[in-house]
């Protein structure tokens, strides 16, 4: 099984209570996380922005009340997309495809946001390169993912992750324990495989410029973003 079918299949039961429980399950952290992803988003009326994992479409309805441009969701989960569409209506435009093989045309949006993706693609390098593909030279590209704490904050974490997620997503039932034994190891092995150099070297390589990194809440969240530069990214 690939990673984004294991993904795939662990969001199927949860885009119901996604928002609350996420928001519960990080102490009140993750709307703070996108808001703060989406103020780095430059984009106004007459743009178009890509949101890439939308999920619910928290994101996307962010970008709109905030930034007033238009909106276009995509991710790879039926059930998820279709809690986004009881949530958003007709104000996102939504589609169901995957982030490494976007059904968009090159430079086809001004701006571009994802949350939680790179942890479930197979080849997170390639996926930014095919991200920064249908951005124009100039939109800004952003993305939060999880972090892990260092120091003294990374022992509280790590009983956060191996104890309290677990009881919490079993006692919560409709797909959360496994969700909460799931990504605690996720997000430990993602941290350790791409740390940050080398994911901020991975950007860089994807034709994104400029590209800055913010540590949220104790490290616990991760907002990168950049800038497309004119050219086509670099191939490995």
């Amino acid at each position: 099984m690939t990673i984004a079918e294991q993904a795939r299949l662990l969001f199927a039961p949860l885009g119901p209570s996604y928002e609350r429980t996420a928001a519960l399950l990080s102490y009140g952290q993750d709307p703070h996380w996108r808001a703060f992803l989406v103020a780095q988003i430059e984009a106004g009326a007459g743009d178009r922005v890509l949101d890439v994992a939308t999920g619910t479409g928290a994101v996307a309805r962010e970008l709109r009340r905030r930034k007033g441009c238009a909106v276009v969701g995509l991710d790879q989960s039926p059930e998820m997309l279709a809690e986004a569409r009881r949530r958003v209506g007709a104000e996102v435009e939504l589609f169901a495809g995957e982030a490494d093989r976007l059904p968009f045309p090159d430079a086809a949006f001004d701006a571009l946001s994802f949350t939680y993706l790179l942890r479930y693609v197979e080849d997170p390098a390639a996926t930014l390169r095919e991200l920064a593909r249908v951005v124009r030279p100039g939109g800004v590209i952003a993305g939060l993912e999880f972090g892990v704490p260092t120091g003294l904050w990374r022992a509280l974490w790590e009983l956060h992750v191996r104890v309290g997620l677990p009881a919490a997503g079993a006692l919560l039932g409709h797909g959360w324990r496994e969700a909460g034994l799931f990504l605690g190891p996720s997000i430990r092995g993602f941290n350790e495989r791409w740390p940050a150099a080398r994911l901020l070297a991975a950007w860089g390589e994807a034709g994104i410029g400029e590209v800055q990194l913010r540590r949220l809440s104790l490290g616990g969240g991760v907002v990168t973003w950049g800038r497309r530069v004119h050219g086509r990214p670099s191939t490995p």
